[in-house]
């Protein structure tokens, strides 16, 4: 499961997800102005406008609409919780809704975290929580028993637009980021496993993602590759 190198790591969007050919039953959002983004984060809000360049639509959060529901993480997927997140708010809002679920997966753990990276040390846990439990839980392996890897999904759910199961339309974009567990956290940049985590461009001991720069980190993160996926698609929808 490892991408081998970073520049390995988008997925391409399946074939059924594609957009609509011109004639089809999918609505046009030209009249649509804005785009939600299923967080409340404006780190995340602000990285995802940076990096869709859309042109025809405003991003806007879950907060700036004044939107307080939170919608269960019941998936056991990234690719399922990104598709629960996007459908409950376009729902909600009526809007065209973009939400993403990302997590670290380590070889040695079976693919653990995973979808509790968040909460891997617990529900309220600190990123340094976090690290220390990862830390503790891979003490001893050698740099070759240590890969692991972010991985990113992004879902578009479209209001109006009925699926094959009579569920909002989803369109999905994938990124992958591959590397290792470092054994003791480095640098300051970034955020959640970024100081333990080593690219595999770096050789075991090398720099960690949280000793890059924000813009170098933006340049091949496992969001970046799926949003330079999810791009095309929100373009060739008119947004």
């Amino acid at each position: 499961m490892s991408d081998g190198s970073p520049g390995a790591g988008a997925d391409a969007s399946d074939a059924s997800d594609a957009p609509a050919a011109p004639g089809s039953s999918a609505v046009a959002p030209a009249s649509r102005t804005r785009l939600l983004v299923a967080t409340r984060s404006r780190h995340k809000l602000g990285e995802l406008r940076d990096l869709l360049h859309v042109r025809h639509a405003e991003l806007v959060s879950l907060d700036e609409l004044g939107i307080p529901d939170e919608v269960e993480e019941t998936g056991r997927t990234f690719e399922a919780n990104a598709a629960l997140k996007a459908r409950f708010y376009a729902r909600l809002s009526g809007l065209p809704t973009l939400a993403d679920d990302s997590g670290l997966e380590v070889d040695a753990l079976d693919g653990g975290p995973g979808i509790r990276t968040r909460r891997y040390a617990g529900a309220d846990a600190t990123d340094e929580e976090n690290n220390v439990k990862l830390l503790a839980a891979l003490a001893g392996l050698p740099p070759e028993r240590r890969g692991g890897r972010y991985r990113c999904v992004l879902a578009l759910a479209l209001p109006g637009d009925a699926g094959p199961r009579g569920g909002l339309r989803l369109l999905f974009a994938r990124g992958s980021f591959g590397g290792r567990i470092a054994t003791g956290p480095r640098g300051s940049s970034g955020f959640g496993y970024d100081p333990i985590f080593e690219p595999a461009t770096s050789a075991p001991g090398g720099p960690t993602v949280g000793e890059w720069t924000p813009e170098l980190k933006a340049a091949v993160s496992h969001r970046a590759r799926a949003a330079r996926r999810m791009a095309p698609l929100l373009a060739r929808l008119g947004f």
